[in-house]
This record gives structure tokens, C-alpha cells and sequence, in this order.
């Protein structure tokens, strides 16, 4: 007969069931208190009347007679009916649920079932899970402000589209008045089972109170230790109760406290009853109900024994196990949690060095994780709602990080050890189950025809299992087998049953001990589930945040920080098929965390590398400058550098925990977020040590950044003896990322710095004379002038910075640079047209009368410009000379071919930047034609404004540094390199046009020595050099080129003139020497 019943089954099935409506329930009720989230239908104002009129007739809402209250409804009933069609529906299944466990529950009440959580304990665990349930739906049925509401106006929009209401209605709305008062109600209900529950509590007794032991009564029995009784270490952890030793004691208080506030009666008639239920009360004040929903027990307690006669007595044992509770349990919670840090501390120190324990000693395993699991839930519980005590730091932990660890820890070495684990419990079943289980069913007298079917199958499927199985790699599933066994508890528990399980309290030891060992073979997952689920703490985040952010203030603890992250990953074992909703919120709450949880860990590391690097880099610079330390602050650094190394130690080894895990199927791998902070601090300390002023120009020198990049670097690779993170991909990254003009986040790198300031501050003022190019010294140095420069120029400019300022951005960098000087060039040129545009006219007819002296003298008299021109052209001569000397430090790039060469310093007769950047030039669609005459008359315009240089005072020759204090030697350069690049886009020869150049120039200059009496012979020595210089510098002209225009003998007396002039009057140093 008990066979039809199908108890067994109806249990498992009916228990996810409700647990799957009760996550709905709670999931509808934080829907509608969310005023973001809740049904628009609730939030419009012109569906305000309509909700009042149903709430207050309901269930009774006549829509013939509330017409003018639910105009808006019948407006909007296909919308309303699709919109609160699941939340109807959710209702119906509370309602479907509350008949099922109605029915299941008489058949057990006609059973005469009996329960015992130490003998058919799948059985009792099943029952008393149920109850807990069915009771929490209706608790959160009752907590729904909306309900009456949303059914109410989803059954008038039903019986506008229909014309009848909905069948499940009536049932719906009687079932929402029934439960106003859902504890009275329930406690009515349950009346006729006040015996079967009673019975499955009280069976509790040998389980609970020994589970409920402080922390010295756990000391002084070394619960968990192995090193207890090194003699026993290899003995199998077993007992006649081995599921009750890991069954959670949360769960059981609110078995304990719910079965008695529904079968209240035996606490008037049973002193067992009442110790049990004073011993639950005494330990803790809120029980979870689902998620963060929580019953404050006491408080319902004491009202609902309040409202019933007779229970008088029980109101001062509430009042009196709450204050014992506010008085001394935070004490003993916070006692039991650093004990079970350090019990687990030594479990997972023995467990990894000798891991084949976690055979015979599993057992242990899943007793420290549930154990700690039951801790860390009453915390968070409690922390949410923290009473009135005097002792508010017992409520909280800042060593949970610690605790967490160990429980991800034990996880880890389960899963790492999963063979060991198999092998073991495979012969355990097969060679002692199997044994001891075959020896019990031959001494059975009466054993019916089903339970002896199930009982030898039993026997069969456990000696069939052999090592060769699980060597060849097979997957385990016992499942049928433990269903088997929970539906023969079914069978044996019926009243009158022919096998009474109770009579053969061995059979049900071996049973629940092989069931204990076949999870062990293929559900470890399930039940580190049960035993180790953290996740509600997904629902608790201020809780987690706090515990988290408490953890990382403490420095002895950031070594188990990552174990809050890590807990993130089993956050979606709390999701369930009936609520899929919660899905995409959860998971994002999980990834959120998880990312906050992580970016902070390496914040706080990269904050202590970087201050280790700094302090490096500070001393490397005191190293050279030779800086003498006092002796106090010298130990008080010392010590600081202590406290850094130490804290660097600690936060990298919580990257140990794991390499990667996953969150929703994301793969998190915690050293790159270390990685990633790492790479953005980097950069912006290396933009920081620039020092870069725009304002006042200033800026570090290439060399001395160089030197403290160095520093950095050197002391970063220490970083990989505290972790395992890649510092040479991590230093290449961010030197890359620096070489070009924004970093990865779009922040200026020193490449855009330096670039900045070496056209606004150095070139600048080369154009202005203030800075002078110094061909002998290759470099820049600064002028002579009554105004200090805020920065010497010899220092950024000569091949010691240019070096390391090309080892700095790299040959990206410099290309970067080269464009940005290209740009200035081009600019420069467009204005050099628009002159030779201006005075076309005169410059052909010069060109055509170049020596004629009288016809140019005339003509020259008509050009407008001379001085703007040379000033341009001398710019453009400082930038290529300054391009010249980058191309010169820079010593390996890998760009193309002909563009590697002039970027590598090699030699080329035409600059191909200068090319790209002359052939890009807007033209105004002109011809080559009319560009080549251009280009023509713009050496032309050169040539015959040479002699207005003798003007300038500065124009003078220095021997000393091979050039001329105004840089026009820097004229050689531009017309060269521009003449090259404008004839070779025109596709024309540049020697001829260059030699053309050099004859036009040589009459001018000859038509100077003419003139012996007029100003502008004062340099005129100093401007034949110049010529000279041009030459010289030209791969298209020759020496003999030259000779056939101008005298050698004058460049010999120019050459001598100088040099003499500098005997004469000494100059003084164009730039500060340091």
C-alpha cells in the first residue's frame, strides 16, 4: 500500500517546487516595493481609482457596478492581462503548491508515518523541509502589499475580453483573506499534524544540542583536528548519524522554531519540546525565511503567543532567551568563528601535505565547511539588523577574509583531489557497503518482495563497482541509488509497515553511511552546495562590502582579500528554473562585485608597488647627486620600506588562491586586473615624472626620466617574486602605449610632452635667436641675453638627451614628432609661396638679369620681403636641423625601407618625410608646371635676399661653434633639403636647379664686394660662408660647382677674416655650461 503512495517522490518533487515559488514570491514582492521596477498599472495616476475600488471590494469587485472606477482597465485589458499575466499565474502555482502539500500531508498523517532524523533521515530532512517551506510561501504571500491588487485587476481585464472571470479567482481571492493572518491560519492548518511534526522535531534532540556547543566545549573536544589522535588518522571518519554532522544547524533552528510555531501544543505538554525550542531561541535573533528575508523570531514569537489563550507561560521564556541572546550570543559566535579559522587552518595544512587523507577524513571536510558556512550566515544576518547591545563590534569580523579563504580553500583541494577521493570511497563501497550491507539483509526474518528488490539491488550495484571503472576514466551515477533509499525509508516508515526501518536501526546506519559514500563518488558538487553555499551573501552586499572593505584595512588579512571575489563564482547556485527572471540580476550584481571586489585588491597593491618604486627611484637619485641621510629619519624610511615589503607580501599572496574563475561563464583571471591597474598607474607616473609645465615651458630632462623609468623598472621586476604576473609584458605595454599620442585610456603620453615642448619651448625660441643651433657641439645652446632662460638647452638638446629621449617614445614617438615638425615646415612653406606669388613679376625678371648688377639693383629696390623670407627659410632650417639630430639618436625602428633609413639616421640624399608632406600640400589644383616655377623663383627670392643678412649684427661666424649667432646657418640645411623635396615631387633635376641657385647667389654676393663703402659688408665674410655651408652640406653641388661662381680665394679670406675677428674680440659662451 505504501508503494501507491509515492512519498519519496512527492517529497523530493514538491520540496524544489517550493522553493522554486517561494524565490518567485519573494522575487514579485521586491518587484513591487521597487518603485522602478514595480507594474506601471500601479505607478499611472489614472489607474489610482481603479486600484483603490478592487482593494476595497476585493474579492467581491463587480465591474458592472465599479464601471465609472474601471473605465481605464477596460482601456487597457489586453495590455493589463499581458502584463500581470505571470504574476497571476505565479499566483496559482501558491495555490496549486498549498493543495499538493495539503494532500501529501494527510497521506502522511493516514500513514502513520515515522521520523527520525538519526534513522530515516532522507526521509525526516525531505518532511521537515517541506513544512519550512509551505509555511515561508505563505508568510511571503501575506508580505505582498500588491497582490489583491494585481489579481484583482488582472480578472477584470479578464472579464472585460471574456465576459466571465477567471475559474481560479474565487480560490485565488479566498486564499489571500484566509492568510491575512498567516500564522494563526497555519497553525490551524497544521493542527492535525502536530504528531508527526512533533515527532521529527524531538528527534532532533541527539542531533541539535551536541551541534550547538560554544567554542571552548568545540577547544576542548579538538572538533576537526587530526593531529587529535595521530593513531586514528588513517581510521575512516564515520559515526551512526553521518549526514546529521554536516546538516546545517540554521536549518534546523528554523525546522525547530517554524514546527513549533505551527504545533504549538507540545509545548505546554513536553518538557523536551519546550527545552528544544528554548535552545533554538537562545541562538540568534532572525531566521531566514528566503534571500535576505528574515523573521525576527522573538518578536513573532511573543505576538503570536500573545493572540492564543493558554500560552501565557511562554511569553517571559521568549522575553528571557532574548536577552540572554542580545547579552551573550554575539560573544559566542565571534568565539566559535576564530576558532574555526584556526581549526581549518591546520585541517588544510595537513590536507596539502598529505592529500590522500581526504579519503578516510572527507567527513571532516564537509563538517569544517558547514561548520563555518553556519557562521558566516548568522553574522550576515544579524549584521543587516544589529540590536541594541553594548557590544556592537561582536557583530562584526574583520578576519573574515580569513575564514573565506579557508572555506574556498577546502573547496579547492576537494576538487584538485577528486580521484584520490573516488578511490578510496569505490573500495569502501565495494569491499566493506557491500560486505556489511549483503551480512544485514541475510539476518532479516520478514523482508517483503519490493523492499528486498530494492535492498538487493543495493547490494548488486555496489559490488559491481570496481577500480578498473574509474581508471578507464567512467562517469559515476548513483542517484538511482539514493532515490532507492530514500523511497524504502518511505516504505519502512508507514505505520504497520511489514519492515519496520526503526526495528533494524543497523541497517539504516550502514545505509546512511554507503549514501554518505556514494556522493562522494559523483555529487561532491551537490553537496559542497549544502554544506559550503555562500551565496546569499549576493543579497546581503552592504553586509559583503563591509566584511570586505573591514578585511582590507587590516594587513594581516589582504592575503585572503581574493576569497571575496571568488565567492562571487557560486552566486548561481541560488538561481532556480521557476525564476529566471532573477537571472540577468543576479548575474550582473555577481560580475559587479566581483570586478569591485578585484579592482580594489590591485588598487591597493599597485598603490604599495608604486610607492616602493617611488622610494627606489628617490634613492637612485640620491645615490647620484650623493645626498646624505640623517640617522632617525633614515631608520624611520627603513621602517616604512618594512611596512611596504610586508604589505606588498601579503596582497600578492591572495592572488595564489586560484589563477582564474568563472562568474555566469565569464573567466576572471584576477593578476590582469593587477595588470591592468598596474599599467594605468604606470602611465600616469611616467607622465607625472615628466614634470611638464605648460605654462612656464618646463619640462624633466630626457635623460634624468629616463634614469627614473630605469628605476621603476628595476624595482618592478621584484614584483615577480611576490606573483605571478609578466612585468616585462606589463613594462612593454605601458613603454608602448607611451609612444604614441594617447595612452590606451586617452591621456597624453610624454611622447605628446615632449613633442609639445620642443616646438613650443626650444624651437620657439630658436626661431627667435634666443637659442642658437651649434653645428661643432651638435646641440642647442642658449644665447647670451639679459633674461635668464628658465632652462639650458645644451641639456634637452645634445646626443646624451636626444638619446634618451629616442629610447623613450621609441621610433613611434619620432615618427609622431617628425609629423608635428613636418607640419610646422609645410606651414611654413605655403607662406614662402604666397611671398614668391607677391613678387612673381620681379622675381622673373631678376632671374632673367641675375648678372646685370645695375638691373638688379633696380629690382631689388621693387622686392617686398626679403627679410620674412630668409626668417622663414632660417625656421625651417632650425627644425630639419633639429630633425637631423634625432634622426642621428634614434638607432633601431622597423618601418618601411626607405622611411627606416632617414628614421634610423642613415644618410639620404632626399628627406622622404619632407616629400610626403611637400606632395600632400594643398595646391589649389596648380599645375607641376606652375609649382616648378615656384619652386624656381623661390630659390631665386633666396639667393637675391642673402646680401640683407650683412644687416643683422648677429650674423657673425663662430669658429668656436660652427655657426652663426642668429642660426642662419641653418639656411644651408633648408635650402637643400627643401630644394631636394620640392623638385623631386615636380619630378625635375636638382642639380641644375640647385646649380642655377648657386649662380644667382655667387653674383649677389660678388656684387658685395663692390660696394666697400655701404653697411653691408660688415658681415658680408661671415654670409660668404654661407655659400659656402650650402655647398658643403649638398650632395647635388661640388666644390668645383662652387669655384666656377665664387672665388675659393674670398671663402680663404672669409674663412681668415673670421678667425681673426675672433682673436680680436673674444665671444662670450652662447650657452650656460653646467
Amino acid at each position: 500500500m505504501a508503494y501507491q503512495f509515492k512519498l519519496a517522490e512527492k517529497l523530493i518533487i514538491l520540496n524544489d517546487r517550493g522553493q522554486g515559488v517561494l524565490i518567485r514570491m519573494n522575487h514579485i514582492k521586491k518587484l513591487c516595493t521597487d518603485p522602478k521596477r514595480r507594474p506601471p498599472y500601479f505607478t499611472d495616476k489614472s489607474m489610482e481609482s481603479a486600484t483603490k475600488y478592487i482593494n476595497r471590494k476585493f474579492p467581491n469587485v463587480d465591474i458592472r457596478g465599479g464601471s465609472q472606477h474601471l473605465s481605464n482597465i477596460q482601456k487597457q485589458k489586453s495590455a493589463i492581462l499581458e502584463g500581470l499575466h505571470s504574476y497571476y499565474e505565479s499566483f496559482i502555482d501558491v495555490m496549486e503548491f498549498r493543495d499538493h502539500v495539503y494532500e501529501l500531508l494527510n497521506t502522511i498523517d493516514a500513514s502513520q508515518c515515522y521520523f527520525n532524523i538519526g534513522v530515516n533521515f532522507d526521509f525526516t530532512k525531505n518532511y521537515l523541509d517541506l513544512i519550512v517551506t509551505y509555511a515561508s510561501v505563505i508568510y511571503m504571500l501575506s508580505r505582498m502589499d500588491d497582490k489583491k491588487a494585481i489579481v484583482g485587476m488582472y480578472n477584470c481585464a479578464y472579464e472585460f475580453s471574456n465576459g466571465n472571470s477567471d475559474p481560479s479567482f474565487p480560490r485565488l481571492g479566498q486564499m489571500f483573506i484566509e492568510y491575512d493572518h498567516p500564522w494563526k491560519k497555519l497553525s490551524e492548518e497544521f493542527g492535525p499534524h502536530t504528531k508527526s511534526v512533533t515527532e521529527a522535531l524531538l528527534s532532533l534532540l541527539m542531533v541539535y544540542p551536541r551541534r550547538n556547543l560554544s567554542a571552548d566545549q568545540w577547544r576542548n573536544a579538538q572538533l576537526l583536528s587530526l593531529l587529535a589522535s595521530p593513531a586514528a588518522m588513517l581510521s575512516p571518519a564515520c559515526c551512526d548519524t553521518m549526514a546529521c554532522e554536516y546538516l546545517s544547524l540554521e536549518a534546523m533552528e528554523r525546522w525547530i522554531l517554524i514546527g513549533f510555531l505551527l504545533c504549538h501544543s507540545s509545548l505546554n505538554t513536553n518538557a523536551n519540546s519546550q527545552n528544544l525550542w528554548k535552545m533554538a531561541l537562545r541562538n540568534g535573533l532572525y531566521i531566514t525565511v528566503i534571500r535576505d528575508e528574515v523573521l525576527n523570531i522573538h518578536k513573532l514569537s511573543e505576538d503570536f503567543f500573545d493572540s492564543l489563550k493558554g500560552y501565557s507561560k511562554r511569553i517571559p521564556d521568549i522575553k528571557e532567551c532574548k536577552e540572554y541572546v542580545i547579552t551573550n550570543c554575539g560573544a559566542v559566535r565571534r568565539e566559535k568563528r576564530n576558532f574555526l579559522r584556526n581549526a581549518l587552518k591546520e585541517l588544510i595544512k595537513v590536507l596539502e601535505d598529505e592529500p590522500a587523507l581526504l579519503g578516510p577524513k572527507a567527513l571532516f571536510v564537509f563538517m569544517a565547511l558547514s561548520f563555518s558556512r553556519d557562521e558566516v550566515l548568522w553574522l550576515v544576518r544579524h549584521a543587516e539588523n544589529i540590536p541594541k547591545t553594548k557590544t556592537p563590534e561582536d557583530y562584526a569580523d574583520s578576519q573574515m577574509a580569513e575564514l573565506f579563504y579557508y572555506m574556498e580553500k577546502l573547496r579547492t583541494l576537494l576538487a584538485q583531489h577528486r580521484y584520490v577521493i573516488q578511490r578510496y570511497h569505490l573500495q569502501y563501497l565495494s569491499q566493506y557497503d557491500a560486505l556489511v550491507l549483503n551480512d544485514i539483509i541475510q539476518g532479516m526474518y520478514v523482508c517483503p518482495e519490493e523492499e528486498s528488490v530494492l535492498m538487493s539491488s543495493f547490494v548488486s550495484t555496489l559490488s559491481a563497482m570496481s577500480l578498473k571503472h574509474l581508471d578507464a576514466g567512467e562517469e559515476f551515477d548513483l542517484k538511482p541509488f539514493r532515490l532507492d533509499w530514500l523511497r524504502l525509508q518511505a516504505y519502512t516508515s508507514v505505520g504497520k509497515a511489514p519492515l519496520a526501518l526503526k526495528d533494524y536501526p543497523e541497517l539504516a546506519k550502514v545505509m546512511n553511511m554507503a549514501q554518505f559514500h556514494t556522493r562522494m563518488m559523483d555529487n561532491v558538487n551537490e553537496l559542497l552546495c549544502e554544506t559550503a553555499d555562500l551565496s546569499i551573501l549576493c543579497f546581503h552586499t552592504r553586509v559583503f562590502e563591509k566584511l570586505f572593505s573591514q578585511s582590507s584595512e587590516d594587513v594581516s588579512m589582504q592575503r585572503y582579500l581574493t576569497a571575496f571575489p571568488v565567492i562571487c563564482s557560486h552566486f548561481s547556485q541560488c538561481l532556480h528554473p521557476l525564476c529566471p527572471e532573477e537571472v540577468s540580476t543576479v548575474k550582473n550584481r555577481s560580475l559587479k562585485m566581483s570586478v569591485n571586489f578585484l579592482e580594489e585588491i590591485s588598487r591597493q597593491t599597485c598603490m604599495v608597488v608604486l610607492e616602493i618604486c617611488a622610494e627606489q627611484c628617490n634613492l637612485h637619485e640620491k645615490v647620484h647627486c650623493k645626498v646624505p641621510q640623517e640617522g632617525q629619519s633614515h631608520r624611520h624610511k627603513l621602517y616604512c620600506r618594512y611596512e611596504h615589503s610586508l604589505a606588498l607580501t601579503e596582497l600578492c599572496a591572495s592572488y595564489s588562491i586560484c589563477a582564474d574563475f568563472t562568474v555566469f561563464q565569464h573567466i576572471i583571471v584576477p593578476a590582469e586586473f593587477l595588470f591592468s591597474q598596474l599599467e594605468i598607474r604606470l602611465n600616469k607616473v611616467i607622465v607625472q615624472m615628466a614634470n611638464y609645465n605648460q605654462s612656464t615651458h618646463e619640462i624633466a630632462r630626457p635623460s634624468d626620466l629616463l634614469a627614473g623609468i630605469q628605476a621603476y623598472v628595476t624595482s618592478l621586476h621584484s614584483l615577480s617574486c611576490y606573483t605571478n604576473i609578466d612585468v616585462t609584458r606589463l613594462v612593454k605595454s605601458v613603454l608602448l602605449q607611451q609612444t604614441q599620442p594617447l595612452d590606451s585610456y586617452g591621456a597624453q603620453t610624454i611622447t605628446t610632452l615632449y613633442t609639445n615642448w620642443f616646438l613650443e619651448g626650444l624651437l620657439r625660441q630658436a626661431s627667435s635667436a634666443l637659442i642658437v643651433h651649434c653645428p661643432t657641439k651638435q646641440c642647442f645652446v642658449n644665447q647670451n641675453t639679459e633674461n635668464e632662460q628658465s632652462f639650458h638647452a645644451e641639456e634637452y638638446s645634445d646626443i646624451c638627451g636626444l638619446r634618451s629621449l629616442a629610447e623613450l617614445i621609441g621610433p613611434f614617438g619620432l615618427k609622431f614628432l617628425n609629423e608635428n615638425l613636418m607640419w610646422h615646415i609645410i606651414s611654413q612653406v605655403g607662406e614662402l609661396k604666397k611671398l614668391v606669388s607677391d613678387n612673381m613679376d620681379v622675381l622673373v625678371q631678376m632671374r632673367a638679369n641675375y648678372d646685370n648688377p645695375e638691373a638688379m639693383s633696380d629690382l631689388q629696390k621693387k622686392l617686398t620681403g626679403s627679410e620674412n623670407v630668409l626668417k622663414r627659410m632660417t625656421i625651417v632650417g632650425v627644425i630639419l636641423s633639429f630633425r637631423s639630430m634625432i634622426q642621428d639618436a634614434l638607432e633601431e625602428v622597423t618601418l618601411s625601407v626607405y622611411e627606416m633609413a632617414s628614421a634610423a639616421g642613415l644618410p639620404c640624399e632626399i628627406d622622404p618625410a619632407l616629400v610626403s608632406a611637400i606632395a600632400n600640400m594643398q595646391t589649389d589644383n596648380s599645375s607641376i608646371e606652375e609649382e616648378f616655377k615656384i619652386t624656381c623663383l623661390l630659390l631665386v627670392f633666396i639667393a637675391v635676399s642673402l646680401p640683407t643678412l650683412c644687416l643683422d649684427p648677429n650674423s657673425f661666424y663662430s669658429r668656436e661653434h660652427g655657426g652663426h649667432q642668429n642660426n642662419i646657418h641653418c639656411l644651408a640645411t633648408a635650402v637643400n633639403h627643401l630644394a631636394a623635396a620640392m623638385f623631386t615631387v615636380q619630378r625635375k633635376n636638382i642639380q641644375t636647379q640647385l646649380h642655377e641657385f648657386l649662380k644667382v647667389a655667387s653674383s649677389i654676393l660678388l656684387q658685395l664686394g663692390q660696394n666697400v663703402e655701404r653697411v653691408e659688408i660688415k658681415n658680408r665674410d661671415s654670409v660668404y660662408l654661407l655659400l659656402h655651408m650650402i655647398v658643403e652640406q649638398s650632395p647635388f653641388l661640388s666644390q668645383d660647382m662652387l669655384e666656377m661662381c665664387f672665388p675659393y680665394v674670398l671663402l680663404r679670406n672669409s674663412y681668415r677674416e673670421s678667425f681673426l675677428h675672433l682673436q680680436k674680440m673674444p665671444l662670450l659662451p652662447l650657452g650656460s655650461m653646467v
